[in-house]
């Protein structure tokens, strides 16, 4: 039997890699979407991950006709902030991390969860990472996965792996933080892998 085909809406090879390391045992080829670099960006100005992952889906799958297509918004909630940064996880450095904009440097955006939380005792550094996906085809969504991690924010960065805010994540279940796994330990446990785990469930039930 072929593997079923799907693209993914990103130029992040963090997130390329999470997703190709949640698929290995699947029959589900995985590929980024042709030229992505060269579509026009989807403004992300929604006030929920669902929402964000949605429009990406919808318009970034017009480029590719008939296929399946794959795109997520995922970020930070901590507790102690409010559940922020949230939906501006990845431009929560900027001087207005709200306005739709560019990303900012990882490294900037953890420097100024570190400095918010300087302080917060270990008991209240509780925190976990959010993804939700959407698939869709021809500009119409199919499917929406949710996964979520559960964790600790160390006042530290620790490990060399992944990206964004890994290294400040700290999973308690296997004593780690995200940026100290393994491409499959992120599969197996990361927020992104729960939620591509139940989309390769759903491809599952799909007729070739």
């Amino acid at each position: 039997m072929s593997a079923k085909r799907i693209l993914i809406a990103t130029s992040n090879p963090g997130k390329l890699r999470d997703f190709t390391g949640a698929a290995a045992t699947h029959n589900v080829s995985v590929a980024g979407l042709p030229n992505f670099r060269s579509l026009p960006p989807v403004v992300e100005d929604g006030k929920t991950f669902e929402e964000n992952a949605r429009k990406k889906a919808e318009q970034y799958s017009l480029a590719a006709p008939g296929e399946i297509v794959l795109a997520d918004d995922s970020g930070l909630e901590i507790d102690a902030l409010q559940a922020a940064p949230g939906v501006h996880s990845a431009r929560y450095a900027a001087k207005n991390p709200q306005d739709v904009g560019p990303n900012t440097d990882d490294h900037a955006n953890n420097a100024r969860v570190l400095r918010e939380l300087q302080g917060i005792p270990p008991e209240k550094r509780t925190a976990r990472f959010v993804c939700v996906i959407v698939a869709a085809r021809d500009g119409r969504g199919l499917a929406t996965f949710r996964g979520v991690a559960e964790g600790v924010i160390l006042d530290h960065l620790q490990g060399t792996n992944g990206f964004g805010y890994d290294p400040m994540f700290y999973f308690p279940a296997i004593d780690k933080t995200f940026a100290e796994l393994t491409a499959e330990e992120k599969a197996k446990y990361s927020h992104r892998g729960a939620a591509f785990r139940k989309a390769l469930e759903w491809l599952d039930t799909l007729v070739d």
